[in-house]
């Protein structure tokens, strides 16, 4: 595959999939860029087309990979992870980046990771898994608040509670046991011990065997500033997280990452694509695992590969051929930071459809604009389809350079009820002052 020109395929409509379009349309070794769906960014993009097939139509992306002559498919999100996209693209005998569905299942079930952790001795927060409502009214009103309540499965983010009180976890238990608020995926659900300390993404590129780091990260999961209000997909990120010293960057390896791709090599599952680690750091510098992710960050990945200056598909390919010990990774030396701007009401119900303004002016403002939800109308027009609908990041000489930056272009930007914190980044910030 080395040194080969690629038609690549990316699996995806969101805000992470339109930076890795960006990323690696910008390949000289790229001849052409298809995104599955995609957005309305990635549809205004140069060399780049967006397919109408869904994330989740594994057969007929396989058969779009064969018909359209592409060497590579990179996969941005969990769910066809999960339901064996790679499995099935290898079988077909094409390249296809991210982990078969036995070791997506790191994310795919909150029970199969923690069960993991514990047997591998990797550090996490003390739990117990549950599918009848009484035994886990029983463990919670044992253990008492704070404490967190998960739902086993995928949930696009929004499967944990974080109760403060021992009735906002018995509601959270309540409405994925008895009320099915989360269908399958809440049919199950972990209730875990509360961490506190400061959170952490760690991401990586993962071969089966050797690990190749990429920049440190933090996002604000948070729908609301001072990181209050309900739980989301991420609000804002920002890299590098000043967290991650290279004393912690070393505990983090030797403590969760090695182990971790040296556990599922050894459980018969070896991983390979972006292991996500979240990670939570306490006082003295020691990780405990919250989640693992199989695939890329969102938002984290807008603001890191904006700063990542290696050709991606380079990376990708000696992960592919099972050589990461042999290839680096170089880095701007700027901090990027990007705001999430939301649909009003996001995470609960919002509207769609509405016209958004100021794009231009806000790239004027030395911006990129990530699409998330977003559609391209047929006048021409880009308008709302999700919750979280753009993220926009700029560079800077710190993060609070960055940050000023991101707001400038955020300023910029309009549409009815758009909504969005006004305090990315601010742990970096405090910290350097």
């Amino acid at each position: 595959m080395s040194e080969s020109e690629h038609r690549v395929l990316i699996v995806g409509n969101g805000g992470r999939e339109h930076a890795l379009a960006v990323k690696i349309a910008a390949s000289k070794r790229v001849t052409h860029v298809y995104v599955a769906p995609g957005n309305a960014g990635t549809a205004l993009m140069d060399a780049v087309t967006n397919i109408a097939l869904a994330a989740d139509d594994i057969d007929g992306l396989r058969d779009f990979a064969t018909d359209n002559a592409i060497t590579l498919t990179v996969v941005g999100p969990e769910a066809p992870l999960a339901a064996g996209i790679v499995d099935v693209f290898t079988q077909a005998g094409l390249a296809c980046f991210g982990p078969g569905r036995d070791a997506a299942q790191l994310e795919a079930s909150k029970a199969f990771s923690k069960d993991f952790l514990a047997r591998h001795a990797i550090p996490t927060a003390d739990y117990a898994v549950f599918t009848d409502y009484s035994e886990a009214e029983a463990h919670i009103r044992r253990v008492g608040a704070p404490i967190v309540v998960k739902a086993d499965g995928l949930a696009a983010g929004k499967g944990v509670y974080l109760a403060a009180s021992v009735d906002e976890a018995l509601d959270a238990a309540r409405d994925m046991l008895q009320d099915n608020a989360f269908g399958d995926s809440g049919a199950r659900i972990v209730v875990e011990t509360f961490l506190s300390g400061e959170e952490l993404s760690f991401i990586a590129l993962v071969d089966g065997e050797h690990i190749l780091p990429l920049a440190s990260s933090q996002d604000h999961k948070a729908a609301f500033d001072g990181d209050t209000g309900p739980n989301t997909g991420g609000m804002g990120a920002y890299s590098p997280a000043p967290v991650m010293t290279d004393a912690v960057r070393e505990r983090v390896m030797a403590e969760v990452i090695r182990p971790t791709v040296a556990g599922m090599a050894a459980d018969g599952c070896a991983f390979t694509g972006f292991l996500y680690a979240g990670l939570m750091i306490d006082d003295d510098g020691g990780a405990r695992v919250l989640e693992f992710n199989v695939r890329l960050g969102d938002p984290e990945t807008q603001p890191i590969l904006m700063r990542l200056k290696s050709d991606l598909i380079d990376l990708i390919e000696a992960a592919l051929e099972k050589r990461l010990d042999q290839v680096e990774a170089r880095w701007s030396d700027q901090a990027a930071l990007g705001v999430v701007m939301a649909a009003g009401g996001y995470p609960g119900p919002y509207d769609k459809d509405d016209i958004i303004t100021g794009l231009d002016a806000a790239t004027a403002e030395g911006t990129q604009v990530f699409h998330a939800g977003t559609r391209l109308a047929e006048d021409d027009s880009v308008r709302t389809s999700g919750g979280r609908v753009l993220c926009v990041c700029a560079l800077g000489d710190n993060v609070a350079d960055a940050q000023a930056r991101a707001y400038a272009g955020v300023d910029k930007i309009k549409w009815r009820d758009a909504m969005y914190r006004r305090d990315i980044g601010y742990r970096a910030i405090n910290r350097d002052k």
